[in-house]
């Protein structure tokens, strides 16, 4: 078994066989270790590929662009809105395979015009486990995904970040605003607005690993397990209280099962998350 040092030079010499790579780059954990090591296997034939929309919070699109300014990598930021695409707004459970698929053809686009040969994302192999569509539009489209390529789990990418002194070594897990929204409850800019702003608070008031979960005019708070006791002193309880009725939630609540990756997914059929639909 490889030791995670042996497995990011595999992931290096992978980077190295494309000869040149476009990015996707949110600025998250995994997307991030993967751009430092393309940067140092191929140098100036990486350029990194930022999609901004409005379930895309400023502070990630801030942080993206202060990485590449402070590691000289070239950066693009496209407008991609997710809301614009045809039936998106209704959230139907191939929601990311519908995003996915028109980000990537975007990045195509730009990688081609640049004489880029290949395009990358972030995915790893944690990301096996859960119901993830839109790693149908990367198989579909020719999308490269060097992590899971070199057998990097989340763990193994956290502990290499840090050893290379990159600042989302800790930096807490994110997804889109649009997966806080329950399937099948349009997705309106004035709601993403909500949880953006919502979730804000909770990072303001140092809560580490959040999601505000949207039902209707309902918010379900998830925070990890070992901070729900601080969540909910009395000081604590009120303000957030406060602050999310006057963004408009009618009911604010907790859910007890804390913070974990993909909680919208629990509601579907297994054949379903087997067998996502991928019409385009």
């Amino acid at each position: 078994m490889k030791t995670i040092r042996e497995k990011y030079q595999t992931l290096k010499e992978y980077l190295s066989g494309l000869q040149s790579v476009a990015v996707a780059f949110s600025g998250g954990v995994d997307s991030t270790f993967l751009l430092k090591a393309a940067s140092e296997a191929l140098g100036e034939k990486v350029i990194a590929v930022t999609a901004s929309s409005c379930s895309f919070p400023e502070r990630e699109l801030k942080e993206a662009r202060t990485f590449c300014e402070q590691n000289g990598i070239t950066h693009i930021v496209c407008r991609s809105e997710e809301l614009d695409i045809e039936g998106f707004r209704q959230n139907p459970v191939n929601r990311c395979y519908l995003c996915k698929h028109e980000l990537f053809e975007k990045i195509w686009e730009i990688a081609r015009e640049r004489g880029i040969r290949a395009v990358a994302e972030g995915s790893n192999l944690d990301d096996n486990g859960d119901y993830r569509p839109g790693l149908i539009a990367v198989k579909e489209l020719g999308v490269k995904s060097p992590l899971r390529e070199a057998g990097l789990n989340k763990e193994e990418i956290r502990l290499l970040s840090k050893e290379l002194g990159l600042p989302t070594w800790n930096k807490q897990s994110f997804a889109c605003l649009s997966s806080r929204f329950v399937y099948g409850e349009t997705i309106s800019e004035e709601k993403l607005g909500m949880v953006d702003k919502a979730e804000q608070l909770l990072l303001d008031m140092g809560f580490h690993q959040i999601r505000v979960r949207i039902h209707d005019k309902l918010a379900r708070i998830e925070v990890r397990p070992e901070d729900i006791e601080e969540l909910v002193k009395e000081e604590n309880r009120g303000k957030i209280y406060q602050v999310l009725k006057e963004l408009g939630f009618a009911y604010v609540t907790l859910d007890l099962g804390g913070y974990r990756t993909g909680s919208m997914n629990e509601t579907l059929d297994i054949t379903k998350k087997q067998e996502p639909t991928g019409g385009k």
